[in-house]
């Protein structure tokens, strides 16, 4: 069974949508989707730097959009051939809701364009941030994380952990850390996934009522607790909680393992959840589809585990 994985805030990084542009209709996908969230999805792919696209207004809408177009590359050849399972991390379960059916491209874009600008804005509200833990024990460093009143907004498995708060916190957390752990602070606007995003939440929660959803058609894994979910209206409704609310990326790979997924295609811009995969589902082949080069070994990994 195939899973696609589109991936979450950060991932992104200049240029990455210029070669995607040579692939026939993305351009104008791009360009109506551009008039969808009011933003240059083309520009902000292509020749934008890199403060402009780590913006959160941008960088959600971008990457919703860049997935859904990598997926349209790999899928749209009128066969009707669909992937087994898909799961987003964070913002990228907006994208994986689209691939699965629950919410038109139109709608999920809506919804991530206002979800960046109301998690900037809730961003901006206080001195946020967040910090990548690799390593060390796992217990320890959840205590570690606790004892300094921070919490683990993302609980990606292999070892790494996201520690999100307030700077202050953040600072006391990197004077005390957990022992044999790297800590690395991440070029976010906020703390994601936690307490400091509860305004955001109540703007989608206003908003998400009016969106026109569907039940998935392939198994659609959700952040909170890996759990696959068969309700579109669900699955929207725990969208709207996971702003404030941890993404537990372990349990997802977890549940990939319990329903049988043999390998792992991530959408552009690839990279991040293939590297987790490759630790913790080991023997799973993961392709990371980073540019259209890569679109004939991952029809190829299709075929072979279909």
């Amino acid at each position: 069974m195939i899973l696609l994985a589109s991936p979450g805030q950060g991932a992104q990084t200049p240029g990455f949508l210029q070669p995607w542009l040579e692939v026939p209709g993305v351009a104008d996908r791009l360009a109506w989707w551009s008039a969808v969230t009011g933003l240059d999805l083309v520009r902000y792919g292509t020749t934008a730097d890199a403060e402009e696209i780590r913006d959160t207004a941008v960088a959600q809408p971008l990457l919703v959009a860049a997935a859904l177009a990598a997926y349209e590359a790999l899928y749209g050849d009128g066969t009707g051939a669909a992937p087994g399972a898909v799961a987003g991390h964070s913002v990228g379960e907006l994208a994986a809701a689209a691939i699965a059916g629950v919410l038109s491209p139109e709608a999920a874009l809506v919804l991530v364009r206002e979800r960046g600008r109301a998690m900037a804005e809730a961003a901006a509200a206080a001195e946020t941030g967040m910090t990548a833990v690799l390593g060390g024990d796992a217990d320890e460093v959840l205590a570690a994380i606790d004892k300094h009143g921070l919490t683990p907004a993302n609980v990606n498995g292999a070892g790494q952990v996201v520690a999100a708060g307030t700077m202050d916190g953040l600072a006391a957390f990197a004077d005390e850390p957990p022992a044999k752990a790297r800590l690395r602070p991440l070029s976010v606007a906020g703390a994601f996934h936690t307490e400091h995003m509860a305004p955001a939440v109540d703007t989608l929660r206003r908003l998400a009522p009016g969106a026109p959803v569907a039940d998935p058609r392939v198994t659609l894994l959700q952040n909170r607790d890996g759990a696959a979910v068969a309700s579109g209206r669900e699955f929207v409704s725990r969208l709207v909680d996971q702003v404030s609310a941890p993404v537990r990326w372990d349990a997802c790979m977890a549940t990939m393992r319990e329903i049988g997924v043999t390998a792992i295609i991530e959408l552009p811009p690839a990279g991040t959840l293939v590297g987790l995969a490759r630790r913790e589902l080991k023997g799973l082949p993961p392709l990371a589809l980073k540019t259209p080069d890569d679109l004939a070994k991952a029809r190829e990994l299709i075929e072979e585990h279909s």
